[in-house]
């Protein structure tokens, strides 16, 4: 692991994000909180997993505090639309959903990240059980060359339709609940 800078926390989160906000503040303490309650470390590997409900801000900082991204497998997507976040500890076994409560109405954007900063990780967050069993870990595939466009394309990622390999953007997608 690479020895943390004298920098804060909150200032590598911003840096990484470019700019203060709200939806940063937010990912920032639910990351506190989850380190708190999981016992967690930042994760060279895949010991910590974030499945996020949305794809905000607020990621950001759980990707710079905890180390999860998309790249190492460890940083998923649910995407409900709330700011809401199941964390997992795969050496303790451990796990926790984050979901924000709601914030007093009619606050300017200024108003909002002033009380998303004001608040301790416990009065921002409810805590529950996870919803989504752990995930495995990240598996490395092989890839062989799509039948449609000819680019390499992960073998997990083809289907056979009429007797060719294609990948998602080159075959004719199959829902027949869409009406």
């Amino acid at each position: 692991m690479v020895k943390q800078t004298e920098r804060s926390d909150w200032q590598r989160c911003v840096d990484f994000h470019g700019h203060e906000c709200g939806g940063l503040t937010i990912g920032y303490k639910a990351a506190q909180y989850a380190i708190k309650l999981l016992e967690l470390t930042f994760s060279d590997d895949e010991q910590v997993v974030c499945i996020a409900e949305n794809d905000s801000c607020s990621v950001d900082a759980i990707q710079v505090l905890l180390g999860c991204s998309m790249g190492k497998g460890n940083l998923l997507f649910h995407i409900t639309g709330k700011q809401a976040f199941s964390f997992y500890n795969r050496t303790s076994g451990r796990s926790v959903r984050l979901s924000l409560r709601p914030r007093p109405d009619s606050m300017s954007r200024e108003e909002s990240f002033a009380y998303y900063q004001s608040k301790e990780p416990e009065e921002l967050f409810l805590v529950g059980e996870t919803r989504i069993p752990l995930p495995l870990r990240a598996q490395v595939t092989g890839s062989r060359l799509c039948d449609g466009c000819g680019e390499e394309t992960g073998e997990g990622w083809l289907i056979l339709q009429n007797g060719k390999w294609l990948c998602p953007d080159c075959r004719s997608q199959y829902d027949r609940f869409r009406v």
